[in-house]
């Protein structure tokens, strides 16, 4: 009987870690915050501006479409593609607050990478929503990505806000990205890594992982 009631408990943990599990990468692929405040803004501009409220709506298509299809591993430009879509979508509501600057390799590179969807997008999100969001100043993304000696490197630098008070401690909890890593090795192996480092003044992510060029 003991063993038996040992099985069941192992079973029931096991399932609800699962549970748990699953209901973390449904949080992950579409926060609720960024759902409403994207409905919000499709509502006012239907009425304001209803050509740019179809254009929006072309952009909340495209993501929410490949949300829905899970985590898959895709080419880097339909994830490009995919955070182009995003921020698009928040630059709506943010107008002038968010600048992103993008440093990528040639298009002849590019096209033989690829990467787990959303994952970089998902980064982006996190930084829209714990500084963008909370400052009335211009926030500067630069993202630089690299693919040599075998590995990616996804390089995010977020410079924080001069004159809003931003408690370093809080922001370095907020930086985890625990789901987008496990997402990230279950595709390119225990290798892969998402690491964040908070200072006074920016915040540095970096993603990285192997991949091996099929060319050679």
């Amino acid at each position: 009987m003991g063993s038996e009631m040992c099985i069941r408990d192992s079973l029931k943990a096991s399932f609800e870690e699962k549970l748990n599990a699953q209901n973390d990468m449904i949080k992950a692929r579409i926060a609720p915050h960024f759902l409403f405040n994207t409905i919000n803004t499709l509502i006012a501009l239907i009425e304001s501006n209803p050509a740019r409220a179809s254009e929006l709506l072309e952009h909340v298509s495209a993501l929410f479409r490949a949300s829905f299809n899970g985590p898959r591993e895709i080419s880097f430009e339909e994830e490009i593609a995919l955070c182009e879509h995003y921020i698009a979508i928040e630059s709506s509501r943010l107008a002038d607050k968010l600048v992103v600057n993008w440093s990528l390799p040639d298009d002849d590179v590019m096209y033989d990478m690829v990467i787990s969807s959303l994952t970089l997008q998902s980064v982006l999100e996190k930084m829209l929503l714990n500084v963008v969001e909370m400052t009335t100043e211009t926030i500067g993304i630069d993202i630089t990505v690299t693919w040599k000696q075998h590995r990616v490197t996804i390089d995010i630098t977020v410079q924080l806000p001069n004159k809003t008070l931003t408690v370093v401690y809080d922001l370095q909890q907020h930086m985890n990205f625990y789901i987008q890593a496990e997402r990230l090795r279950s595709y390119f192996g225990q290798s892969a890594t998402i690491e964040s480092k908070v200072t006074s003044e920016q915040i540095v992510t970096k993603i990285n992982y192997p991949l091996h060029d099929v060319g050679l």
